[in-house]
């Protein structure tokens, strides 16, 4: 490595380093101003677009839970971090031809959303002889209207809940949702999130073991932690506005 390179490294760490602290303050406080431990809530960095020296960087001060949402992306650069102890959050859709790759490294899926991608997960972990994976089912607050998030609607979710739990090889975590582009809760995070709050107690009332609530990223981490998140899913406020890949 040359001395502009190793410069360069050393730079990037010291961003990583800030942006990490920087969230890390906004998540104590938001603990403490919800009254909750802040070993309750996750941290998970969202690495989508940005290289694996960065996921090696995050990894050397101490980031173990890693997100991607693009299998194309994410698969590279779980095979180049192969080494580090992480845990891998998929959390982009999921298309049925990509499962098995994406069960070949990811720990949990945050986005499962069909029937269908139910079965194509079962069959690839299944056929890879791994350990259970871990999925979520999505929450859609604005399902059916324009242009809304992925996702199933509210009334969907036991259905889909008792799916995931009934299928070999699938483990089912909890819930996620973003929040809402659209529709009543467009705009209004909080609303957005104490509604999955909800969702998430019915659905461990059938499923006791069914406790991973994932929502919130960047803009919104304090209000879906003031509303239960047990995990947050933050990108630009660790990684900085730093030129992503192609």
């Amino acid at each position: 490595m040359t001395d502009r390179q190793q410069g360069d490294t050393a730079d990037r760490l010291a961003q990583l380093r800030g942006g990490l602290s920087a969230v890390e303050q906004r998540i104590a406080a938001a603990c403490a101003a919800a009254g909750r431990p802040r070993s309750e809530v996750t941290l998970v960095v969202v690495t989508k677009t940005y290289p694996a020296s960065d996921t090696r960087l995050l990894a050397s001060l101490g980031v173990r839970e890693v997100a991607e949402n693009r299998d194309q992306d994410a698969a590279p650069k779980a095979a180049d971090c192969a080494d580090l102890p992480l845990v891998w959050h998929f959390v982009g859709q999921v298309q049925t031809n990509k499962a098995r790759s994406v069960v070949r490294y990811a720990h949990h899926v945050h986005s499962v959303d069909r029937p269908r991608l139910v079965s194509a997960l079962s069959e690839a972990v299944l056929r890879e002889g791994r350990a259970e994976l871990g999925c979520l089912v999505q929450v859609a607050f604005d399902a059916g209207v324009g242009a809304g998030r992925a996702g199933v609607a509210p009334d969907q979710v036991p259905a889909l809940a008792d799916l995931i739990a009934d299928t070999p090889g699938l483990r089912l975590d909890g819930v996620m949702t973003v929040a809402p582009l659209t529709g009543a809760l467009a705009g209004r995070p909080a609303a957005a999130f104490a509604e999955l709050a909800e969702i998430s107690t019915a659905v461990r009332a059938a499923h006791p073991a069914a406790t991973m609530v994932s929502a919130g990223m960047s803009g919104d981490l304090e209000q879906a932690i003031a509303a239960g998140a047990t995990h947050v899913r933050v990108g630009t406020a660790v990684l900085g506005a730093r030129s992503p890949l192609g």
